[in-house]
């Protein structure tokens, strides 16, 4: 019984490394299919970065990084991009609140919370609000309304927001690629630490598991 349980510890890293083998064979069929698809990515990658930094912002940035990486997309022209979807976006939201004013808040009353934050910001730090609210997740529809609806200029507002869209453009896309870096490196090494590593995936996995189903066990208890 002890020589059976030794040797089904000493078939499990080979087991882990099968697995690891597939995994890269896998990729590797993947990557063919993702040759078929450049093109597409090559012709309509712009036009939905600019359509996602107008929806959604930093997501869509860092996949556009990544694509980047793999030489389908270029770094400058999605700086570019992804700048005029957030300078555009930063506008519209300030003529909004220019428009409409403290109706807004009548109106959403949600927002709230984050119209006194961004309002407090701008109190104190005025062009420091206009380039921080882009980056603070929550404010970045509210805060360029409330810039909006208060005293600044909308030339100043111009200016100021052009630097911010551009280094929040250039932080996520650069992000995006460093990132590439990272996974090809690891699917290199993965052939060596693969199965090591997937063990303690799967062990760690398992621990949480447990945990919470003891917790959740004497919750009831």
């Amino acid at each position: 019984m002890g020589k059976g349980r030794f040797a089904a510890a000493g078939s499990l890293p080979d087991a882990l490394r099968a697995a690891s083998n597939r995994f890269v064979t896998e990729r590797r069929r993947q990557g063919s299919m993702v040759v078929e698809f450049a093109p597409l990515i090559a012709k309509y990658g712009y036009a939905a970065t600019f359509v996602g930094t107008l929806l959604e912002g930093e997501t869509v940035l860092v996949v556009s990084g990544l694509a980047a990486h793999r030489g389908y997309l270029g770094m400058p022209q999605l700086f570019v991009v992804g700048a005029v979807g957030a300078f555009l976006t930063d506008n519209l939201f300030f003529a909004i609140g220019r428009v409409l004013g403290p109706a807004l808040l009548k109106r959403f009353p949600r927002l709230a919370p984050s119209a006194a934050r961004a309002n407090a910001l701008v109190e104190r730090l005025p062009n420091t609000a206009v380039i921080s609210v882009r980056f603070l997740y929550g404010m970045r529809s509210v805060g360029p309304a409330v810039i909006g609806s208060g005293t600044m200029t909308w030339t100043r507002f111009v200016l100021l927001d052009l630097l911010a869209a551009s280094l929040w453009s250039s932080c996520w896309v650069s992000a995006g690629y460093v990132l590439g870096t990272a996974v090809e490196q690891l699917l290199r090494e993965f052939t060596t630490v693969g199965p090591w590593l997937l063990g303690g995936v799967l062990a760690g996995a398992g621990l949480v598991a447990s945990i919470l189903f003891l917790r959740r066990r004497a919750r009831r208890g």
